[in-house]
This record gives C-alpha cells, structure tokens and sequence, in this order.
C-alpha cells in the first residue's frame, strides 16, 4: 500500500463523517416534513432556529466536505477535532443567518394571507433579486472562494487560539453566505420547509461549487430566475408560499 492510497482514503474518511452529518440531517428533515412546519411555530423563533440550522446542515454540508477534508489535511496530528470545529463553525454562521430568515417567513406569511397581489410583486421582486446578484461580480468573487479555498487555507494557517478552527470554519461559512444568500431567499417563495425547494437548491448549490463549469451553473440560474420574475405574474403558483395558491403549515401558516 503506497503512501498516497492512505492519503486518498484518510481524505475520504475525513468527506465521509461531514456527508455522514448531511445526510443524518437529511434524514431528520425528511422524517419530520409533514409537521415540521407546525412544529416550528409552536415554539417560533426558537423552534425555527433549530430547524433552519438542520436545513442548512443538510443543504450546505455537502458541498462543503472536500473543503473541510482538505483543512483537516493541512496537518499531520489531530485531524479529525480540526475538521469537526471547522464545520462547527462553518454551521454556526448559517444558524445566524436563521435570524433574518424567520423575520422574512413571518413577513413572507403576512403578506401572502393579506395581500395577495401585493405577494405576487414580492414572489417577482424576491426572484429578480436572486437572478440579478447570481450575475455580480460579487457572488462571482465568492463563489471562486468556495470553489478553490487554497488561499483561504493558507490564511487559516496564521491563526492561533484554541477558537482557530471554529474562525475558520465561520471565515469560510461567510464566504459561502455570500454566495447563496440569493439562493436561500428562494425559499421566502417556494415555502421556507418545503422539502422538495431544498433539495433543488441544495443540488443548486453544489453544481455551483463543485461541478468544473459551476460558474456556468451559477448564470444559468440567474437568467431563469429573471424569467420566474416575470412568469410569475402570469402563473402565480411559481410561488406558492407568496401567492396563497401552497399556503400549508409548511409555509409558516400559523404564525
């Protein structure tokens, strides 16, 4: 056995307990679908919180295993605690961004309930905002930081403190925030539980970071939700969760 087939298989052991952890998530979403909604606004912002960082341990996750693999890697002792801490971090700043998400499904509810055209400029509005930054040199700038972190790693190399690997992780989940905030503002339209929303945008986003003509990916996307913008007018169940024509529990009916 050489030396690089062990490397080969440590590195993919390393991938495999982060795909592990996704699919653990996944599993907990898909079991827990037709009451999660409700479940969540039980308890609200709290129950919410909890639910979106399981969401995005399942939806980002994936993507991001060949990068906490390859941190991991970047020493010879104590791999496995360096990787757990880097997605912990990686994790915690997607939890974060649960905040700003439950205050968009609350209003997202509102309007939809209440105002039912004014749902329809919002589902077009949230659609164009995606489709308009999947283009910017921003999202590209970010994109290229997930899509080759060797930069980043090196930075990461300089830091000290028991916290290191924790700011690294959410050093790197903030670039990976940037880059699929948009996406996950799609949710605000599709329903912010709705299942089969995350699992497109969850393969959405690792075409984008993994896939050699991501950036492609990314355009793609972009142009398509400018045409939902303006199909939506037309065809209002394009966003159920903004429209009326979904609203479930799932859609956070009960707040």
């Amino acid at each position: 056995m050489t030396r690089t087939t062990i490397t080969v298989r440590h590195s993919a052991s390393y991938s495999g307990l982060v795909l592990l952890t996704a699919a653990a998530a996944w599993a907990w979403v898909a079991l827990r679908w037709g009451d999660m909604g409700s479940r969540t606004m039980a308890g609200q912002l709290p129950a919410f919180t909890g639910t979106w960082t399981i969401m995005m341990t399942a939806m980002m996750l994936p993507a991001t295993a060949p990068v906490a693999s390859l941190y991991a890697r970047t020493v010879p002792v104590h791999r496995a605690p360096r990787m757990i801490a880097f997605t912990v971090g990686y994790v915690l700043v997607w939890a974060a961004a649960g905040l700003p998400a439950y205050a968009l499904a609350v209003g997202a509810t509102h309007v939809a309930t209440t105002h039912p055209t004014a749902g329809t400029v919002a589902a077009a509005a949230v659609f164009a905002v995606n489709g308009v930054y999947q283009l910017t040199a921003l999202k590209d700038f970010c994109l290229t930081k997930c899509r080759s972190p060797i930069g980043l790693l090196l930075r990461y190399a300089s830091y000290r403190g028991p916290s290191r690997h924790l700011r690294a992780g959410a050093h790197h989940g903030a670039f990976c925030l940037g880059c699929c905030w948009s996406l996950m503002l799609l949710l605000t339209a599709f329903g912010v539980m709705n299942l089969w929303a995350m699992v497109g945008l969850a393969a959405i986003i690792t075409a984008e970071k993994r896939l050699p003509r991501g950036r492609l990916v990314a355009r793609v996307v972009g142009l398509t939700s400018l045409a939902l913008a303006l199909a939506v007018f037309w065809v209002p169940l394009l966003a159920p969760n903004l429209t009326g024509g979904g609203m479930t529990e799932m859609g956070l009916r009960r707040l």
